[in-house]
């Protein structure tokens, strides 16, 4: 065999294994989207056995996040990847965490929903954190989407997004606080939707940081802690 296929075979073996592990990533992040997506439906509906699952399923999530990075490191090991290569293995690092931590988050809500629900309360605010909820899984799924597909501008739009999570979480916050204060007995109910709320306002960040790792990925330009006009520059130099 010449060295010319050797090379070859080796760089098609390398692709392979690439791929096998981006698979994996985006496997993850569907089990923490249907995570997330079964937390706040059973916060919302009041569903003790809904919560119980997305607790549950946090485990499996944990255990392809230790997969996933112990095949990173064995790349990082045996293949000494550079350039596009090596930034791959940096990103899927980087996302895993970020994925890890939105199954937490998921599984806070579902601890919150089994904890709600068998108290008896004022449901009002239930129809804002579920309007919430549907904006940060639309970010969870989009954010997938750019990682698959590498689309910085599918990416960038996702990261916008994130300044309309924070506007709802801050709204469902006075709401509850001013409620608190009308009716002192609705305290403890009142601070577990809000510690709900301030997962899924986590959940939006760690979706916003999966967008700047496929941005890094694509562009080789770290956007971490800049503004969104910054990370928009950086998005559109090729």
């Amino acid at each position: 065999m010449r060295s010319k296929d050797i090379g070859h075979h080796i760089s098609a073996q390398f692709n392979a294994e690439l791929e096998e592990i981006r698979s994996k990533v985006l496997t993850m992040g569907g089990l923490v989207e249907q995570q997330t997506l079964d937390a706040v439906r059973a916060l919302v509906e009041g569903d003790s056995e809904l919560g119980e699952t997305a607790i549950l399923n946090d485990y499996k999530v944990n255990a392809l996040e230790v997969t996933i990075d112990e095949e990173c490191s064995q790349i990082l090991a045996r293949r000494q990847p550079t350039a596009g290569d090596l930034r791959l293995v940096v990103a899927i690092i980087k996302t895993i965490t970020d994925l890890e931590r939105i199954g937490d988050e998921a599984e806070k809500i579902g601890h919150l929903a089994v904890h709600l629900a068998g108290m008896e309360g004022n449901k009002q605010h239930f129809n804002a954190i579920n309007a919430l909820g549907e904006h940060v899984h639309t970010m969870i799924h989009d954010a997938l989407d750019a990682f698959a597909r590498l689309d910085v501008e599918q990416a960038l739009a996702v990261a916008k997004m994130d300044s309309k999570v924070d506007e709802q979480y801050n709204g469902i916050t006075r709401q509850l606080i001013t409620y608190m204060m009308e009716d002192p007995r609705s305290i403890t109910r009142s601070l577990d939707v809000m510690w709900a709320a301030r997962a899924l306002e986590r959940i939006g960040d760690h979706a916003t940081n999966i967008c700047e790792y496929v941005i890094y990925l694509v562009r080789g330009k770290d956007v971490r802690h800049t503004s969104i006009e910054q990370m928009e520059e950086a998005a559109r130099k090729h």
